[in-house]
Formats: C-alpha cells, sequence, structure tokens
C-alpha cells in the first residue's frame, strides 16, 4: 500500500505538478505510468516508485510565495524543469507505456553514457525515462 509522504526524520522528496484535471493527471501517474493514488482530489498525492507526484490546480499567490503564480506550461517545448525517471530497462518501459497509451517524443535514443526518451503529462509537463548505458557503466569499471 502506497504511504503518505510525511517523513518522521530527515527529508523525503516529492513533486509538485499544476494541474488543468487533476484526475485526469492522477490518472495518467497511476495507470499510464504505474504509480499508486495515495490520496485522489484536489490535491492529489500518487506514490511512483521510491517517490511521490503532488497534483493540484494552479492559482495565485499567497502569503507564503506573495508574487507566484503556478500554472500549466504555457510553451510544451520550453523546459527549465523535468521529472526524470530511471529505469532498468528503457525499451521494455517504452513498450509498456505506450501500450498504455503514453505518447513519447521518440522512441529510445542511445546518448552515449544514457539511452532516453520523453513523454509528456496531460498538462504537458516533460518527462524524461531513462535507463543508464550498460557499456558506459562497463567502461566505468
Amino acid at each position: 500500500m502506497a504511504e503518505f509522504p510525511a517523513p518522521e526524520e530527515g527529508i523525503l522528496l516529492t513533486h509538485f505538478i499544476v494541474s488543468d484535471d487533476v484526475e485526469r493527471s492522477r490518472r495518467f501517474y497511476t495507470e499510464v505510468l504505474g504509480g499508486e493514488t495515495v490520496m485522489a482530489g484536489e490535491p492529489s498525492f500518487v506514490q511512483l516508485a521510491n517517490s511521490w507526484i503532488i497534483i493540484n490546480v494552479g492559482g495565485g499567490p499567497t502569503e507564503d510565495k506573495p508574487t507566484v503564480l503556478l500554472g500549466t506550461p504555457s510553451d510544451p517545448d520550453f523546459t527549465s524543469s523535468f521529472l526524470n525517471i530511471r529505469v532498468a530497462d528503457v525499451q521494455a518501459v517504452y513498450e509498456e507505456w505506450s501500450a498504455r497509451g503514453a505518447d513519447f517524443l521518440t522512441p529510445p535514443q542511445d546518448r552515449g553514457a544514457e539511452i532516453r526518451c520523453y513523454i509528456r503529462d496531460p498538462d504537458g509537463h516533460l518527462i524524461e525515462v531513462g535507463q543508464t548505458n550498460p557499456s558506459f557503466l562497463e567502461q566505468r569499471d
């Protein structure tokens, strides 16, 4: 069973994603990427492997972030941050997630140190799916 991201000590990393349709995005992160819902609604929490995704609607400034607006990407081809998911077998994940409806930008590409490909979630957030290239690891030994 998925756990709520509330550490009793130390820190725990989560990734916050702004969505125009929280339920649609929750389904993407669970049904397509294989995460598990911890809490549905606004916000939704999804445990994905050893991390958590928090999904909520955007909005205006608050007292603790008085000049910040939260929104979905206005241009999906311009990004300054993205989710990076490391996998053991990128080709297998590419095939599995494609069958579940993921729309990859390209098939996995061998980039030397890694084999990677990218998808976007329903709101246009970029997600890298990558595998450390086994031949790169052999060179490092």
